[in-house]
């Protein structure tokens, strides 16, 4: 481990109404840090999807930005399961700027095959995009794992759906700015750099501006973000507030092996395969509507500023959704996760329906859009909270992590982005929706798996 990246130690425990009043000051930053810097990786995590619809008239197709698209899923999923090893085992405080700043880099860069290799030499071009997008992928996979083990060491069971599904808010916040920044961004910035050539305008407003906002968001996290409660002389948050889980242990509080992570705690744990295989599907719904959108609604004759809000309000109607999902999973339905799960996502399915029978009405998929990204989101949050609640938390990251990857990977990359840009350049739009609905299916089958193990909670509920 790198010295720089090192966990800071417990410090002597402080005690009486002062250090009451500092774990209270310190968990609302400590939120607002994490809030903000999760904000700022989506602000550089899926721009590419924005430009495809510009990029077409340059040169490029659906099928070659399909796979670049899934690169960047693929090294995300590969990461957001490596690195939130590390990251269990890491500071928090450092760990996230750091992926954030590399990541707004390896964006920024993005604009080098699209303009100066250009579609002449397209071979190399998408190459070199798609390492590019990987790179992004791959440090963007640095943002979610320190969120976590931050949420788990400053909040504790009973309240972390609702905490969480705040906190989740953070990237549709950081998405659903990405479409106003692609157009307003050119708008202001793309005449400073290239004059009258205003097909490249996009490329300022889709790459450069977020890329420059996201690392001044990388020096607020570092500002606010702390590691644990110990690190700033307070205790555990389970002592704090006497709110301890079914499997909590003194231990938990201390590192361990990544050995230990994967072998003892997270990959002999059947439920977390459940989940994880639920994921892969509501990642495949999640962005499988979210990345195409600009692309279908332009085909439809649709300009790219209305496009470009569609995308705003599928990301922004999240927010409302996955609030009441996590107070939902904690108050009526006393922390089981998987039952809202399947609710929201058989409550998607209707939107997807809709979208597709009414994809020439441009209101009624607007209407859709903001449906889908309503109910979404929250089986999206859940499934990360029920992962960090079925692992211990020094093992939070990892367990988090092995979820990650199979949404993004299979979820995202194979199926959202490769399967349906294939099955849209060949058999069109169609065929697509028929998949997204089997997906919410599969995404309710594997969900029910896990409703058994949940109903402890109930119990404990009672007896409360």
């Amino acid at each position: 481990m790198l010295k720089f990246l090192q966990q800071p130690p417990h410090k002597p425990v402080e005690t009486g109404p002062e250090a009451d009043q500092k774990y209270k000051h310190l968990r609302l930053q400590v939120f607002i840090g994490a809030f903000i810097g999760y904000a700022g990786f989506y602000l550089v995590r899926k721009n590419l999807s924005m430009a495809i619809p510009a990029m077409a008239p340059l040169g490029f197709d659906k099928t070659e930005l399909g796979f670049v698209l899934g690169l960047n899923a693929a090294a995300y999923a590969l990461s957001k399961f490596l690195m939130g090893s590390v990251s269990d085992r890491s500071n928090a405080r450092v760990f996230l700027p750091l992926g954030l700043v590399l990541t707004a880099i390896s964006m920024c860069f993005m604009i080098v095959p699209i303009q100066l290799i250009g579609a002449e030499h397209k071979t190399l071009a998408i190459a070199v995009m798609g390492i590019l997008n990987a790179l992004v992928g791959w440090f963007n996979g640095m943002g979610w794992p320190p969120c976590g083990r931050v949420m788990t060491h400053w909040f504790s069971v009973s309240e972390r759906g609702t905490m969480m599904s705040i906190w989740n808010c953070a990237h549709n916040v950081g998405g659903a700015l990405v479409g106003p920044m692609a157009t307003y961004g050119a708008a202001w910035f793309g005449s400073w750099f290239y004059g009258t050539h205003e097909e490249l305008y996009f490329l300022i407003g889709t790459f450069a501006f977020p890329a420059a906002v996201a690392l001044f968001i990388a020096l607020l996290a570092y500002i606010l973000l702390r590691d644990t409660p110990q690190s700033c002389g307070l205790p555990s948050v389970e002592k704090w507030r006497n709110d301890y889980p079914k499997n909590y242990s003194e231990k938990q509080e201390t590192s361990i092996s990544a050995k230990e992570i994967f072998f003892q705690h997270v990959l002999n744990n059947k439920f977390l395969w459940y989940i994880a295989l639920a994921n892969a599907f509501v990642y495949m719904v999640r962005y499988g509507c979210l990345d195409w959108a600009p692309t279908i609604l332009t085909e439809k004759g649709i300009d790219l500023k209305s496009a470009g809000w569609a995308y705003f309000a599928y990301e922004f109607a999240a927010i409302p959704g996955t609030l009441l999902c996590g107070w939902l999973s904690d108050k009526l339905f006393h922390g089981r996760r998987a039952l809202p799960t399947m609710i929201f996502m058989a409550l998607v399915a209707v939107f997807i329906a809709l979208y597709w029978a009414y994809i020439d009405n441009l209101t009624v998929v607007i209407i859709a859009l903001i449906g889908i990204g309503f109910f979404i989101y929250g089986p999206v949050m859940l499934i990360g909270v029920q992962a960090l609640d079925l692992a211990p938390k020094n093992a939070s990251g990892t367990a988090a992590g092995l979820t990650g990857f199979f949404g993004y990977f299979f979820g995202t990359f194979i199926l959202a982005n490769w399967l349906i840009g294939l099955i849209a350049q060949n058999m069109g739009w169609g065929a697509t929706f028929t998949l997204l609905l089997a997906a919410c299916l599969l995404a309710i089958l594997f969900m029910g798996l896990t409703y058994k193990e949940e109903q402890y909670l109930v119990k404990k509920e009672k007896k409360d």
